[in-house]
């Protein structure tokens, strides 16, 4: 409960800093370079070392996807602006997993529960922002890059260079404890609060008469037909309960705060990614509470 108050309680305060004059009109590039240089690494550290993989369990990574790749399917085909695109694949075709999904997860079924999400998380959607979330930033901001600048680029994305990292030392054995672990787990915290400050400090409700009609597609995208087909998938594979409870409770999660940023770092229509995170986050504790229904 407190993490969602947490959630809200970032948001309120970015809206509020928007209004004071003291702060700069580009306050949220500075928080976005803080969240993808400092927290993202130090969450990545924190979480990646001491999971345990189970090949009994990795079916529910192929759920983010499937989505992910679902929804640039669908946005690509669209005669829309790449920004428009690139931004809806980003912010409707990657779910909030972890910030929110955990916490949901826990609440709803228990802490054993959130092993299954931990996967979902971790190999699936995390992994998705830091590769392909890079290479669709990139087609949809810049055209096509030559595939050695696009390799580098991927390579030296923080979150995925972390990412690479981390697994070495997960081979190697290496899990955080004692001090360096409480450094991290203090530098991770960071994250949620300072995304959700930055969305707040963009998020204009005005600008929905401009971009209301690419709002509305990916927040039905994400918040409706994302759980919906995963719901299809789980109902036609007789998938056990405890896996495709937690794989269509995520599926319906709101977007995901890191792609959000990405969205916005490369000049992805960021007005639209910042809707999508500000106005789908308390959408989806709806949504949320009728998907909890038809999954059960």
């Amino acid at each position: 409960m407190s993490n969602l108050l947490i959630i809200f309680l970032s948001l309120v305060f970015g809206i509020f800093l928007r209004r004071v004059k003291s702060v700069p009109e580009n306050a949220h590039q500075t928080l976005n370079q803080i969240i993808l240089y400092v927290a993202l690494p130090a969450l990545i550290f924190r979480s990646i070392p001491g999971l345990k993989w189970e090949p009994g369990l990795m079916a529910l990574c192929l759920v983010p996807w499937t989505l992910f790749f679902l929804a640039w399917l669908v946005f690509e085909k669209t005669s829309w602006s790449r920004d428009v695109k690139g931004a809806l694949i980003l912010t409707a075709g990657l779910g909030n997993t972890a910030f929110i999904g955990f916490p949901v997860i826990e609440a709803l079924y228990g802490r054993e529960a959130l092993r299954y999400a931990l996967f979902l998380d971790q190999p699936g959607t995390f992994l998705i922002v830091s590769s392909m979330g890079i290479v669709v930033a990139n087609r949809f901001s810049q055209g096509v890059m030559r595939k050695r600048d696009l390799f580098l680029r991927i390579l030296l994305f923080p979150p995925f260079l972390s990412f690479t990292i981390a697994l070495i030392l997960m081979a190697l054995g290496w899990k955080p404890s004692g001090t360096g672990e409480e450094i991290l787990e203090r530098l991770a915290g960071m994250l949620t609060p300072l995304a959700l400050i930055s969305v707040g400090l963009q998020l204009r409700l005005g600008d929905v008469r401009t971009e209301g009609k690419y709002l509305v597609a990916g927040l039905v995208f994400k918040l409706i037909l994302s759980p919906l087909l995963v719901l299809g998938f789980m109902k036609a594979f007789s998938v056990p309960q405890e896996f495709s409870q937690v794989a269509i409770m995520e599926a319906a999660m709101a977007p995901m705060v890191t792609s959000t940023i990405v969205a916005q770092t490369y000049n992805l229509r960021p007005k639209l990614a910042g809707l999508m995170l500000g106005l789908g986050v308390p959408l989806s504790f709806l949504t949320l509470l009728v998907w909890r229904i038809i999954a059960s």
